[in-house]
């Protein structure tokens, strides 16, 4: 009878401890705060994205086949010379202006070299235009001082200017034993949700801390750290439910999935016979004294 008081003793904490409610791993759980507008639509609070120090944007400048614009930047645009031609113009990478190829190149790497980069005082510098400012200021912005600036230079002939960042580059930081989520990711699209982030990585296992992720976020002033509540559903509401270029992402581990329970049945019943066998050990050990 002492032995079984003894286990009983053991085991209903650890059974306590383990257990894993569907309150703490279901997502966008209703609650009180979340903010619907009069057509039962959730207002979009996509944060625009400004320009910080070391960023590297791509541009590209497409001019008509002839004119003053289309000679100025004809040996950039040559197909093999750094640029391509699109669309019956020409494309123009105007980082590349150092005439280096891209031989050997490709990816990140091509976009490091070739990508227009925000220097420590916060400027760009385009070939044939001079210094842009870029930190703090929208893709947008940038793009109508440019392109005006291109129409000044060039009077004959046509030309557009298209600036872009590489997509959204975001990081993953965390809970390692969850294979292939963490770690430097990319997004070709102009908007990215956390949701959105997390799936195309093959979701959250059971041992994160959903109601505690934490977002380092770059702005022009500094470093901005939030806190994500994923199983509420007003996230939605939030600012930083939508990732921006250079966003750290946190995934805490609950406390108690550190030692091994609550990640999956399997370990949680490894983890407890272990327990349970320790103490059997200590009693018996005990008993004989």
């Amino acid at each position: 009878m002492k032995i079984h008081k003894f286990l009983l003793f053991f085991t209903l904490p650890l059974i306590f401890y383990s257990c894993t409610s569907t309150k703490d791993v279901r997502y966008m759980q209703p609650n009180e705060g979340f903010v619907i507008n009069e057509e039962g639509l959730v207002p979009y609070n996509i944060p625009i994205y400004r320009v910080t120090k070391n960023d590297i944007l791509t541009l590209n400048i497409v001019t008509t086949p002839k004119g003053d614009a289309a000679q100025f930047y004809s040996k950039l645009n040559a197909p093999g010379e750094g640029g391509t031609s699109t669309g019956g113009g020409i494309g123009n990478s105007i980082a590349a202006g150092t005439g280096v190829g891209n031989s050997g190149l490709s990816g990140n790497s091509m976009f490091y070299f070739n990508g227009l980069k925000v220097d420590s005082k916060g400027d760009i510098q385009v070939m044939g235009i001079g210094f842009v400012k870029a930190e703090g200021r929208t893709i947008e912005e940038i793009t109508e001082e440019i392109q005006n600036r291109v129409n000044e230079n060039f009077v004959q002939g046509k030309s557009e200017v298209r600036l872009n960042t590489d997509g959204i580059t975001y990081y993953i930081l965390g809970d390692v034993e969850t294979v292939g989520i963490t770690g430097e990711k990319k997004a070709h699209k102009n908007t990215l949700t956390l949701s959105e982030a997390i799936a195309s990585n093959g979701g959250l296992n059971r041992t994160i801390d959903r109601t505690n992720i934490v977002i380092h976020r770059k702005l022009p002033e500094g470093i901005k750290i939030a806190r994500i509540d994923l199983t509420r559903e007003d996230v939605m509401n939030s600012p930083y439910y939508w990732v921006q270029n250079g966003d750290e992402i946190f995934l805490n581990t609950r406390s108690k999935n550190l030692n091994g329970f609550g990640k999956d049945p399997i370990s949680t019943l490894t983890s407890g016979v272990s327990v349970i066998t320790t103490a059997l050990s200590i009693y018996l050990i005990l008993t004989r004294l």
